[in-house]
């Protein structure tokens, strides 16, 4: 039986970006973005699956290591565990902007395969992110999708920040 999830960018959705083509390049860097982790209790205390998708290119350009991700990837899952929840999964496309895979948003590879394996309702789901990219990814997934941030009126809904994308998520779910 599938189940709804809700899918989450990294990087200026969950923690701080880093500058322009930059990278989190230790876990020491990884630094939580304002109701982001009250924003992601609110939803797994929903028992909404929780599966970051995340563009990481400084792996193939050799700037990011696995090992990197892993202990960002502990930061997290320590912080949610402190609450009783973990992420049910995190997916990273390594690939370079020349290497036109799928898994690389807005291409929605990584939702299809999440879902795929996870037995998850595309449709069901929601993609949130703060790029073009994340709600691209999303929407050819069949996901619903929130934009984060407060320049995105194009893109319907959208939120200023993961902790009222969640409200709106538990919104329209309890309605549904």
């Amino acid at each position: 039986m599938s189940r709804p999830a809700v899918f989450l960018d990294r990087d200026g959705t969950i923690n701080v970006r880093p500058p322009e083509h930059d990278y989190i390049r230790n876990s020491q860097d990884f630094e939580w973005l304002p109701g982001a982790l009250e924003g992601l209790i609110k939803l797994a205390d929903a028992g909404l699956p929780l599966i970051v998708v995340s563009n990481q290119r400084g792996i193939s350009r050799g700037l990011v290591s696995h090992a990197t991700l892993r202990k960002i990837e502990s930061r997290i899952q320590d912080a949610l565990g402190a609450h009783g929840h973990q992420v049910t999964a995190f997916r990273y496309c390594p690939h370079g902007l020349e290497e036109q895979c799928d898994c690389r948003k807005p291409r929605p590879g990584m939702l299809r395969a999440a879902a795929q394996e996870l037995e998850l309702d595309l449709s069901r789901s929601w993609m949130v992110g703060d790029s073009d990219a994340d709600v691209e990814a999303g929407l050819a997934a069949g996901c619903r999708t929130i934009r984060l941030g407060t320049d995105a009126a194009s893109v319907q809904p959208t939120a200023p920040s993961l902790l009222q994308a969640a409200e709106i998520i538990l919104e329209q779910e309890a309605s549904d």
